[in-house]
This record gives C-alpha cells, structure tokens and sequence, in this order.
C-alpha cells in the first residue's frame, strides 16, 4: 500500500512550476537537513508514494498539486560539495548523513488548496502541516 506524504517548499527556492519545466518532470529532493524529515525520507518514503506538494512562505500557503516518488532514498550527494549550499563536513560518501529522494509531477492544482481549506475540511483538518509549530518539510499525511 502506498503511503502520502507532503513535501514543503519555498516557491521562490523551488516551486511546483519548476517541476513541471525540470526534464521528464522529474526532480531530487535534496537539501533535507533536519534529522526528524531524514529519517522519513531514509526509512518511510517509498517508490510510488504520493506527494503533496506544498508551497511555503508564500501568499497564498497550500497544496499547489500531486506527485510521486519515483526513486527511493540514496545518499544526497551534495553534502559531499564543499561548493554546494548544502555541504555538510561531517558527512561523507563511506557514512553518508543525509539522504535525498526523486520525485515527479503528476498535476498541478488550478488553484492552491489553502491552508483555510484545508482546516475546514474534516478530512484534512488534522493534518501536521496545521498543528501549531510543526515546521517538517516531509510529512506524514
């Protein structure tokens, strides 16, 4: 059974528009640094998981659409680049730290399902996304 997870992003660091121009409308989701979301990644997330994929820090916030896990977690290479943003010293390729995932777009939502949406929805009213200070950019859904 696949599981569904939402994946955070900040629009003007990565949007869903950015997926849908990447090649095959497929991405890595690198640059996860906080060891909670890591271990989701490295442990949980599975090839063919859903995606929501959720802008942050953005007007409107919400779900901007679907995708899928297409690869499952392999060392993020760009914690080994001492060039790289997301360069980490203690991390090497024999003991890797962080991990990273691919993704691809399935669809783009013709509007944001916002986070006012989603907390009048039953459904989706106990998402984390919602609860006071969840600030994971993985998440369970």
């Amino acid at each position: 059974m696949a599981g569904y997870w939402l994946f955070k992003s900040e629009p003007e660091v990565f949007s869903i528009q950015d997926l849908r121009d990447a090649p095959k409308k497929t991405t890595s989701w690198e640059g996860i640094r906080n060891y909670q979301a890591r271990n989701f990644l490295r442990d949980t997330v599975r090839k063919g998981d859903g995606v929501l994929f959720y802008h942050s820090n953005a007007d409107p916030m919400g779900i901007a659409g679907i995708a899928q896990v297409t690869r499952e977690a392999y060392p993020d290479h760009f914690a080994f680049d001492s060039s790289h943003r997301y360069f980490d010293p203690d991390s090497s390729a024999d003991n890797p730290t962080w991990v990273m995932v691919d993704i691809q777009l399935k669809s783009i939502f013709p509007s944001i399902l916002t986070r006012q949406m989603l907390a009048a929805d039953p459904v989706c009213s106990n998402m984390l996304v919602l609860k006071r200070g969840s600030r994971l950019s993985i998440q369970p859904v």
